[in-house]
């Protein structure tokens, strides 16, 4: 049996979480919106055609934020088409999954959803095909409150109230080829200098996150995020990053250790903003919105993965099935998002519904919670509070980590990676929340947990996630093949907490102050 130890103290800390590091993202892909959120008809659907299945089980996941409507669909997207009467909406053919998009679900039938859902709504502004124009019109049409051209169409299409959006991207993966009309570093910090300053010139409380680097291995990695914040720097407050982990060489070991990569790439980006504040001796510090993070490969490198042809409505596109190893990885994420708390202010799981997510509907049917539901649903429902600094005593092990993404292919080497992965946050009330992942997939690991500076404690909950079969999978018919179950926990002994941890597991212990 293997040994850790973790010593903690509540008075070093990271950071608060920000409420928005639990986001998610909905986009016009496959059946994201429509057949996933939106299915007019459906048995549980109610007046506005909200599937109510969904939308008890997005409340269960603890999202507090939704990016929208892209994404790659929003570099095409002409934000008019979806606003106004239903019946008189156009159909557009979308380039960024060729297939045609009805545009029955638009601007306002989101802000009706993230209102049934309890979200904060994050919007994203088409700066490929469009520009600043298109942005300011949208903010105006959004957020303000009357008598004049854009506010009062919103108020003739029934929404009197300003949605008063306050987060906003400005476009989405601009250096990537496949990004309609993307853009060199130089070309694209100029138009989202310019969306900035007027989108902000219209609504002064908005807060605006530029495009980084779409992947750490672009060739335009670095010198993009550089040139891009010396156009944008004094007016935005995020740079957005984006990662999708893969096990495309089926090496499980290694895939448990790529989300010790997130925690490199947050870092690099972190030292590129901090070198243009540096240059202006500017105390300003951009934040990073991690706004596009996941698990995905099964269905992204082909052409037919991603595409239906014939340009069909809502094609079942990236509709990755993922597994309880994927659930070990997705895991490890939470734990670097969480460590790192003191700059990812916004983070958004890509995506919510049917397309590369924790939640699968069927069309017409039912509803059910994917393997990596449950990591996210604990994170979003421990890790509210102060994220504390972790001094971990493990083992750890070599791998390498093959990364397709983008125009080259690369392998990275994961020197050193322990075998436990830790995340502690203290709550209300002298609490105490701990994210234990066990990356040894053969011996069970005893941890021994020393908590400075806390009074005493009891286990409140103590969970546990793992399975015989790291490619068991929750399905139609097996809804519950994965899933949690109590772990079997040691007692406390002077704030010392001696947990016992299964092989190949993702393990939630939370503590109340006694």
């Amino acid at each position: 049996m293997r040994k850790a130890k973790v010593l903690i103290d509540r008075d070093f800390a990271i950071a608060d979480t920000d409420p928005r590091l639990f986001g998610a993202f909905v986009e016009h892909l496959g059946r994201c919106v429509y057949g996933g959120i939106y299915e007019p008809g459906h048995p549980t659907a109610d007046e506005k055609g909200f599937r109510r299945d969904v939308l008890a089980l997005v409340k269960e996941l603890g999202t507090t934020v939704i990016r929208y409507p892209g994404g790659n669909f929003v570099s095409g997207y002409n934000w008019e088409d979806g606003v106004g009467p239903a019946e008189s909406r156009p159909a557009r053919l979308d380039l960024a999954w060729f297939s045609t998009e009805p545009n029955s679900f638009g601007t306002n039938e989101f802000m009706d959803w993230c209102n049934a859902a309890a979200v904060e709504p994050m919007m994203a502004v088409n700066l490929g095909t469009r520009g600043g124009d298109a942005a300011r019109n949208l903010v105006e049409y959004c957020n303000h409150q009357g008598g004049s051209a854009w506010s009062d169409l919103r108020r003739r299409h029934g929404w009197d109230t300003p949605h008063d959006i306050k987060l906003w991207c400005l476009g989405n993966e601009m250096d990537g080829p496949w990004q309609m009309e993307h853009k060199s570093a130089a070309a694209y910090g100029a138009v989202a200098r310019e969306a900035a300053k007027m989108m902000r010139w219209v609504d002064p409380t908005i807060e605006l996150a530029v495009c980084g680097s779409s992947g750490r291995n672009m060739p335009s990695f670095g010198q993009w995020e550089d040139t891009v914040l010396e156009d944008t720097f004094d007016h935005v407050d995020y740079i957005s990053l984006h990662t999708y982990l893969n096990n495309y060489r089926q090496d499980t070991a290694s895939f448990l250790a790529s989300p010790d990569l997130m925690d490199r790439f947050i870092e690099e980006v972190v030292s590129l903003a901090d070198a243009v504040a540096a240059k202006r001796r500017s105390n300003k510090r951009v934040m990073l919105s991690f706004d596009e993070w996941n698990i995905w490969y099964r269905t992204r490198r082909t052409r037919a993965d991603r595409v239906r042809e014939g340009w069909p409505v809502a094609p079942p596109i990236l509709e990755e099935i993922y597994t309880m190893e994927d659930a070990l990885a997705f895991g490890g994420a939470c734990i670097s998002l969480l460590n790192h708390a003191d700059r990812v202010r916004v983070a958004c799981l890509a995506q919510l519904v049917n397309v590369i997510a924790p939640i699968m509907t069927e069309t017409g049917g039912g509803a059910w919670r994917q393997t990596t539901f449950f990591p996210f649903a604990h994170m979003s429902r421990f890790g509210r509070g102060k994220v504390l600094r972790t001094q971990v005593e493990s083992d750890t092990y070599d791998s390498s980590y093959y990364d397709p993404r983008g125009v080259q292919e690369l392998t990275f080497p994961v020197p050193d990676v322990p075998y436990l992965k830790v995340a502690a946050v203290a709550g209300e009330g002298g609490s105490l929340s701990l994210f234990l992942l066990n990356r040894d997939l053969k011996q069970e690991m005893e941890v021994s947990v020393e908590a400075r500076s806390f009074g005493r404690f009891v286990v409140s909950q103590a969970i546990e996630l793992r399975h015989d079969d790291l490619q068991a999978t929750n399905t139609r018919d097996a809804p519950e093949r994965v899933r949690p179950a109590p772990l079997q926990h040691g007692a406390i002994d002077a704030g010392r907490l001696r947990a016992r941890l299964k092989p190949a597991s993702w393990n939630v212990i939370h503590l109340s102050g006694n």
